[in-house]
């Protein structure tokens, strides 16, 4: 009981049009999302804004267990922690690289490192946690 990459990129078209991620990929254990980063994303200081990493984080967790478990809409965070290690190009799109750690019967548990496109640094890792409805695991 999986979903392919593009079953969820029709998914979230449909259910999620205001998104700017793109799916680069799926697998079994996580995903690969990419963000075009826009000019009204960017903070004083010409970096890409802390809210906008964390959707993008939030969003790669959510396609990661979509991957996993199927499309099951109400699958929600519950929780999402952020460390922003260094600043991000306001200039290149953002690669969220999405792990899931633990997958329980009503909690999975992702991890993401998010990039500058182009750099091995990473810029920002973040940890959250969804609620998948129980009949659905």
């Amino acid at each position: 009981m999986s979903a392919t990459k593009e079953e969820i990129s029709a998914f979230m078209a449909l259910e999620f049009p205001q998104t700017k991620c793109i799916v680069e990929a799926v697998s079994e254990h996580g995903a690969t999302l990419s963000h075009e980063v826009g000019i009204n994303e960017l903070r004083p200081g010409g970096t890409v804004s802390g809210p906008v990493m964390m959707a993008v984080a939030d969003v790669a967790i959510y396609v990661a267990i979509l991957g996993k478990i199927g499309i099951v809409p109400l699958t929600v965070t519950t929780s999402l922690t952020i460390n922003f290690l260094r600043k991000p190009s306001a200039d290149a799109r953002i690669i969220a690289e999405c792990t899931l750690m633990k997958v329980g019967r009503t909690l999975i548990v992702g991890e993401v490192s998010l990039y500058s496109e182009g750099s091995d640094d990473i810029v920002a890792h973040v940890v959250g946690t969804y609620s998948v409805p129980p009949e659905r695991i």
